[in-house]
């Protein structure tokens, strides 16, 4: 039994306990908002979707920004570099 009370952080009875109470007042919570789990597994999955999206916008917009600036800059080194090279 030692094993199982380390495995749960307490008495099993206890832990049971605590999961009635704290389930009781998440029900009460989503109950006010109006919210179902389905609409909380969608909000989450919303989430990580957005996240996701927003993620590659950032890298999509680095990508443009590093092409602008390479239009200039490549040219200029090619440039610079011949210049060069007749010396």
């Amino acid at each position: 039994m030692n094993g199982v009370n380390r495995f749960l952080g307490d008495s099993p009875i206890r832990v049971l306990i605590k999961l009635i109470l704290i389930s009781f007042l998440v029900g009460i919570v989503m109950s006010t908002f109006g919210w179902t789990p389905a609409d909380v597994v969608y909000a989450v999955r919303s989430f990580f979707l957005n996240l996701w999206n927003m993620g590659f916008r950032a890298v999509d917009r680095f990508l443009g920004t590093f092409l602008i600036g390479a239009a200039i800059v490549v040219p200029a080194f090619i440039v610079l570099r011949l210049i060069s090279y007749r010396r």
